[in-house]
């Protein structure tokens, strides 16, 4: 009786039909969101996936055998998230390949003992190799996710030259830490580019100024002051003043007015402008 054949063998041999059941589990999980991937990459990919895969195999435990198939996952994993997929949806390209295998093997061996192991090894690969899918999802997902919030902070942090020596940050939602950071940053490079004298920092659009806002803009307003520029602080409304007062935070040293027109008008003087109404 001829010896069975090993698992990579089965693979090899039975890839037309393991790739035709595999494709058509993977189209009908993904169901209606068919049209985030053409039918050609998926079988592309399928198709270099199984050929990858009884390499692997093949070369037993090497870690060198399996650094092919590590890094097409990778960039897989990576792509598809890219894409739009969830990561249920990118696990499932492993995890709905167990059943066309199953079949083949069970169709490839007579001996029950001999297919249970095969079985057994196999579910332990692709099990694997689906949660090391996700991980790679899921790590692009964040770097995708940071990558957003940073030009999402730059976006709403832009520093504009009212005039010439003038500079004004409007400052709208939470101020953080983080957030401190990039309007510091923002600032000071605007302040060497143009070389002004005044940034107005107009917090009309914060929500609440507490302890930890004002510590915040303190420190906003000592870094411009290192680097030549006085800082005036516009948009103080009735209430957040009551809620400073109330709370013992005093913004000392630093000029403060009610509106953005007020600070601009402070900006021309203290710059030497003047702004007189055209006759009719």
């Amino acid at each position: 009786m001829p010896p069975e054949m090993t698992l990579p063998q089965i693979i090899s041999a039975n890839e037309r039909a393991i790739l035709d059941d595999w494709l058509r589990l993977q189209q009908e999980a993904v169901g209606g969101r068919r049209g985030l991937i053409k039918d050609e990459t998926l079988k592309s990919q399928s198709a270099e996936f199984l050929s990858l895969l009884a390499g692997a195999l093949t070369g037993g435990d090497r870690s060198a055998a399996w650094a092919p198939l590590n890094e097409f996952l990778t960039e897989l994993s990576r792509a598809r998230a890219v894409l739009g997929f969830s990561s249920s949806e990118t696990a499932t390209f492993i995890f709905s390949l167990k059943q066309p295998l199953f079949q083949v093997l069970r169709q490839s061996h007579t001996d029950p003992a001999k297919l249970a192991d095969d079985i057994w090894a196999t579910t332990q690969v692709l099990d694997r190799l689906g949660l090391q899918t996700t991980e790679s999802f899921i790590t692009t997902r964040e770097q995708m996710i940071n990558r957003q919030q940073q030009e999402m902070m730059e976006l709403s942090t832009p520093v504009v030259q009212l005039w010439a020596g003038i500079l004004a940050l409007p400052l709208i939602g939470t101020l953080d830490s983080a957030r401190t950071q990039v309007v510091m940053e923002n600032l000071l490079q605007r302040i060497v580019d143009t070389g002004s004298a005044i940034a107005i920092l107009d917090i009309t659009g914060v929500p609440t100024v507490d302890t930890l806002v004002a510590q915040h803009l303190l420190k906003t307003v000592a870094a411009a002051r290192l680097m030549g520029a006085d800082c005036i602080i516009s948009g103080i409304r009735p209430q957040i003043a009551q809620t400073m007062v109330h709370l013992g935070v005093m913004l000392e040293n630093v000029t403060t007015k009610a509106t953005l027109a007020d600070a601009i008008a402070v900006a021309l003087r203290v710059t030497g402008y003047a702004v007189t109404r055209a006759r009719a």
